[in-house]
């Protein structure tokens, strides 16, 4: 059984170069889109996605790579790096007719709206970022044997080959592990979600590996550029995380500040897959920052 959101409607949107994102598309109002993490697809907004319809433009793809998105070989780092994968969300986004809109991820997608946002500040309206910090940050902070957290942004920034093997080989009990230890509460994943990730996930190793791979090189070069250029987002930006900052030994919230001139940061009890674990308040994140 194929698993959708409730009363969205789902389209495959070409964005370019043969490449078409699923995207499941409901409401009316102010355009809002929503990025899913990994290891997940759009599913993960289901809850979000059905309360915000209520008075805005919905639009959940699955991101390049994933889900039920087109998923290309990868050619050189490019091909999965946060810029064409933001690249691909305003081109969705044009071609369903909104020319600005407000921007949501998590996890890898919030990476994605990240540098959608740097890239496009006449086009995102609003940034909101759901658990992580900028690429660049992200490998700034890792240090130590606190570093073990993130082993598999290590295993899967290696050369090809090796950790599509090694994932393939065993991808259920890979991908399952994180979708364990990153929730606070399993029940918000239930048995028949959880299913379809995995699912999905397995059928996209290669592509899910490349975005990662990117991460440890193409994404980390334009987020330095970026630095090094005095670039800052300029549009409201809010964002959303557990308070794992205290416990590897950095200020979140600072970090941010660097890139945001117009900030909101606060902390969240839930775990990981917040949007699933406490939808009512992912929700309301998403109003208020719309709102500013």
């Amino acid at each position: 059984m194929t698993l959708e959101i409730d009363n969205f409607t789902y389209q495959q949107i070409h964005v370019g170069d043969g490449i078409s994102l699923n995207a499941a598309v409901a409401g009316a109002g102010t355009p809002v889109v929503l990025l899913h993490g990994f290891p997940q697809t759009h599913l993960m907004w289901r809850h979000v996605a059905s309360d915000l319809a209520a008075d805005h433009t919905v639009i959940c793809p699955d991101l390049r790579g994933y889900g039920d998105s087109s998923k290309p070989v990868e050619k050189d780092e490019s091909s999965y790096s946060k810029r064409t994968m933001g690249n691909d969300v305003v081109a969705l986004a044009a071609a369903l007719g909104h020319e600005k809109f407000a921007l949501v991820g998590h996890d890898r997608g919030a990476l994605v709206a990240f540098r959608a946002a740097m890239d496009h500040p006449d086009t995102v309206t609003h940034l909101g970022s759901l658990d992580v910090l900028p690429t660049l940050d992200m490998w700034n902070v890792m240090h130590g044997t606190s570093a073990a957290v993130g082993f598999h942004l290590y295993l899967m920034a290696q050369p090809p080959g090796l950790a599509e093997t090694m994932i393939a080989n065993s991808a259920e009990a890979f991908f399952g592990y994180f979708l364990d230890v990153w929730t606070k509460n399993p029940e918000a994943i239930p048995a028949q979600y959880r299913a379809a990730y995995l699912s999905s996930s397995a059928q996209a190793v290669t592509s899910i590996v490349a975005d990662y791979r990117a991460s440890a090189g193409i994404d980390v070069a334009h987020d330095q550029a970026d630095v090094d250029a005095g670039n800052r987002l300029t549009m409201p930006v809010a964002v959303l995380q557990q308070d794992w900052g205290q416990a590897l030994g950095f200020d979140a919230q600072e970090i941010w500040g660097a890139w945001a001139r117009n900030l909101q940061h606060q902390t969240t009890t839930s775990g990981h897959f917040m949007a699933e674990e406490n939808p009512p308040e992912i929700a309301q994140f998403i109003r208020d920052l719309v709102a500013r």
